[in-house]
């Protein structure tokens, strides 16, 4: 990976924009604004061939602050926007940041069928395993017992494995890391952006004012220090017994497939279409 300046994330943002950001002291959407824009300086792409888009929801301000081509779109509808500026112009790099709430819930359609398709977007999925700007409701990712504004005695219902979803539905480039490990944040972030086909990466984050409150999981410093401690890499699994194992975040690279690619196959039939045409 490339050097990156100490200013590089300076030099990304619009700085005509009011700072300090709108989000909460202690929030990971801060570090991993860092992270992205690292993860992009490191691949020298030019900001004009970046597009990045969201929806409603906290990490869903980050466009805002960035200086590239950016959208900020309804609530759950971020990866349809981005998939018709894909199809518009296939050759920027089109990066969705959603939340877990705005892409599984509202937005889980559109993840499901955008991996099934193969099509070459970064989705960039930040889980803070609730609803943080809008109250505090449950997601689907919260987990089996927690407490939430809406689950006020214990949430009922199993939570969901997004990285599995994904898998299921087709993706060819699935990662996790967590906001506490900002170098691999970096790293998968480049990772997804360079690979010719739909990536998720998973970004397991910090809520202290909401879901840490709630929880009574301590304030934002104790959070990063149980993403360190309860996440393992992909790497060390196979080598832990199941006690070791259970509960715990597993980071790492789950998949990276080469397949067709959904914007090429799609200007392949647009070809063969014509020539058809020309033929009769």
């Amino acid at each position: 990976m490339a050097n990156i300046p100490q200013k590089v994330v300076h030099d990304y943002l619009r700085h005509d924009k009011k700072f300090p950001h709108v989000w909460c002291a202690g929030c990971s959407n801060g570090i991993v604004l860092g992270s992205i824009i690292r993860g992009v300086a490191s691949l020298d792409i030019h900001r004009d061939d970046i597009v990045m888009v969201s929806g409603i929801g906290c990490s869903s301000r980050m466009p805002v602050y960035v200086d590239f081509n950016t959208l900020h779109t309804l609530h759950g509808r971020a990866i349809a926007f981005a998939t018709g500026i894909k199809m518009h112009k296939p050759h920027l790099k089109v990066i969705v940041v959603t939340g877990d709430g705005d892409c599984t819930a509202i937005g889980g359609n559109h993840l499901i069928h955008a991996a099934r398709r193969n099509l070459d977007l970064t989705v960039i999925l930040i889980n803070n395993n609730i609803y943080g700007m809008t109250g505090g409701q449950a997601s689907p990712t919260t987990p089996h017992e927690a407490f939430a504004t809406t689950a006020p005695y214990g949430n009922i219902e199993p939570d969901f494995d997004i990285c599995q979803l994904a898998l299921g539905a087709g993706a060819t480039h699935v990662a996790r890391t967590t906001a506490f490990h900002t170098q691999e944040v970096q790293k998968m972030v480049s990772d997804a952006l360079t690979h010719p086909g739909f990536s998720l990466l998973e970004i397991v984050s910090a809520c202290p004012v909401i879901f840490g409150r709630l929880n009574k999981k301590g304030g934002p410093a104790q959070m990063m220090k149980d993403m360190r401690d309860n996440s393992i890499p992909l790497s060390a699994v196979d080598k832990l017994p199941p006690e070791k194992r259970e509960g715990k975040i597993i980071r790492g690279t789950l998949r990276k497939e080469i397949m067709p690619e959904y914007t090429e196959r799609y200007a392949d039939l647009v070809a063969r279409v014509a020539a058809m045409g020309e033929e009769a």
